[in-house]
């Protein structure tokens, strides 16, 4: 049992929602975003989505986009990230952390090298949204054999033949991406999602929350409703890189999470 499988056991007891929100590593810099994590989960926030930030980050839209290369341009790196959640857990031993990004700073960190290091700093899963199930003896088997879980993406185009491919080693939860396309590109309607999600936990017992164009409380409602949770990213991101204070980017996170929590 992980901090993951323990908190949607809890939430089920409760009769809740599960709120994932997603945060860039880094943005503006590494103790603003650190404060920023910190404060996520008195503001509803059940599991983070720390983001790494990375040159070439082919499924995130232009907001998220812009908050990598902040990062990275306040001198982010993957070290720097594993320190920020060593950090955060000094304060907050329960609230799991999944890291999401791409395989090259991982490779380039090293794979044995990077799982040791996420598992003594207290990561408790990750998506790596460019490492396909073909793949999975690269990072995904040896992270789950230390003890993180390895969550991950269904898409739209995930069709019957594909969909247990993809669900034959992921753990913790599924992360259902609801539109076509890059993040917060388009707000993703129920109604089309409850089959998807319906085939989904045919094939598995995990749960499954729903991300991408999420933006409003009443669209987290909505989307909570038809899976076990949802994601939200581009939005809060945004309010990052509009520099808004901190107080107000965690009263908009919890209305967010007011909205996931109400389904």
């Amino acid at each position: 049992m992980t901090r993951i499988d323990d908190t949607f056991a809890r939430l089920r007891a409760e009769g809740k929602k599960a709120f994932v929100a997603y945060i860039m590593a880094g943005d503006p810099d590494m103790a603003g975003s650190l404060e920023l994590m910190k404060g996520l989960p008195g503001a509803g926030v059940d599991i983070i989505e720390l983001g790494i930030p990375f040159t070439d980050p082919m499924a995130d839209g232009p907001t998220i986009q812009a908050a990598g290369q902040r990062a990275l341009e306040a001198g982010m790196t993957l070290s720097k990230v594993l320190q920020m959640v060593q950090e955060f857990r000094s304060g907050d031993a329960t609230t799991p952390v999944v890291l999401m990004g791409y395989y090259n700073p991982i490779y380039s960190h090293g794979v044995e090298r990077f799982i040791r290091e996420a598992k003594a700093a207290g990561v408790d899963g990750m998506i790596v949204v460019d490492l396909p199930p073909e793949e999975d003896e690269e990072l995904c088997l040896p992270a789950q054999a230390a003890g993180l879980n390895f969550i991950r993406l269904a898409t739209p185009t995930t069709d019957a033949k594909r969909l247990p491919k993809v669900l034959q080693n992921t753990s913790g939860f599924v992360y259902y991406v609801s539109i076509t396309g890059i993040t917060g590109s388009a707000t993703p309607q129920a109604g089309d999602l409850a089959p998807a999600v319906a085939a989904i936990k045919a094939g598995t017992d995990l749960p499954v929350v729903i991300g991408f164009g999420i933006n409003t409380p009443e669209t987290a409602k909505l989307m909570a409703g038809v899976a076990d949770g949802c994601v939200v990213g581009s939005s809060i991101v945004k309010s990052v890189g509009e520099k808004k204070p901190l107080g107000e980017i965690l009263a908009q996170v919890a209305a967010l999470s007011g909205g996931a929590h109400s389904a």
